[in-house]
Order: C-alpha cells, then sequence, then structure tokens
C-alpha cells in the first residue's frame, strides 16, 4: 500500500498593489504639506543667502520693515522689548538646557538691532540664529 502525500500549492494571496498606491499618494501629501508648512505667521522680507541653517525653533523674533518686534507672533513694544526677550528665555530654560532664539529680520530693518538682540540672547546663555533664506 502506497501512501502519497498530497501536495497543496494553493496558497492564499494578498494583493497590496492598491494599498502601495494609497501610501504613495499619502507619503505624497504629506511630503507637500510639509514643504507648505511654515510656522512664520508674521510676513517680513528676508535677505537671501546659499545654506539652509535649520535650528530648533523655541523663540520666534521678528522684525519687519516697519521696526515693529515680535516674539512669536506677539507684537511688543521697542521699549520692554529687552525685558521681555530675558523672560521668554529664562521660561525656556525650565525646559530646554539652552533654548534657541531664532531671529527673522526684513531686510530694510536695522542690522544693529538684530545684533543688540543677538548680544542679549547670548548674554542670557541662549543659542541664536539669525534666519536668511
Amino acid at each position: 500500500m502506497k501512501f502519497r502525500k498530497k501536495h497543496r500549492e494553493e496558497t492564499a494571496e494578498v494583493f497590496t498593489d492598491s494599498l502601495n498606491d494609497i501610501l504613495f499618494i499619502l507619503l505624497m501629501f504629506f511630503l507637500i504639506v510639509a514643504t507648505l508648512a511654515n510656522p512664520n505667521v508674521v510676513k517680513v522680507g528676508l535677505p537671501r543667502g546659499t545654506k539652509d541653517v535649520k535650528a530648533k525653533q523655541n523663540i520666534m523674533v521678528s522684525i519687519d520693515k516697519d521696526q515693529q518686534y515680535y516674539i512669536g507672533t506677539t507684537k511688543i513694544e521697542s521699549g520692554i522689548f529687552d525685558s521681555l526677550l530675558r523672560n521668554e528665555i529664562k521660561k525656556y530654560k525650565a525646559f530646554v538646557d539652552t533654548p534657541t532664539v531664532v531671529i527673522n529680520a526684513d531686510t530694510t530693518a536695522y542690522y544693529g538691532e538684530v545684533f543688540r538682540i543677538m548680544r542679549i540672547a547670548k548674554k542670557d546663555t541662549a543659542k541664536v540664529v539669525a534666519r536668511i533664506d
């Protein structure tokens, strides 16, 4: 008596063609949205540069063409700007060892003011990045 094993070649197949299409479309969507999303709400005309500087943006400081100061999106009077910037740096020091101050200045802004803000941030042991596009 011969017993023969019956080979079953039938295996369940999962078709992933449509899944691949959906994943590709989602990937493209998130790439496009990520490049269009800009955390800067205050519109300033930035000078153009050749290198790209990436930094974790803890404190955003903006100076627009009318020499108005902003911390984040809040407009700040120039007389109390220094003390409010120091307070922001101290507030972020509780969460981060060395906070980063990112300065966005309009091309027509006085760069003496930009350097003054850099000095204040450096004195309070914060990293400073002047954003240039």
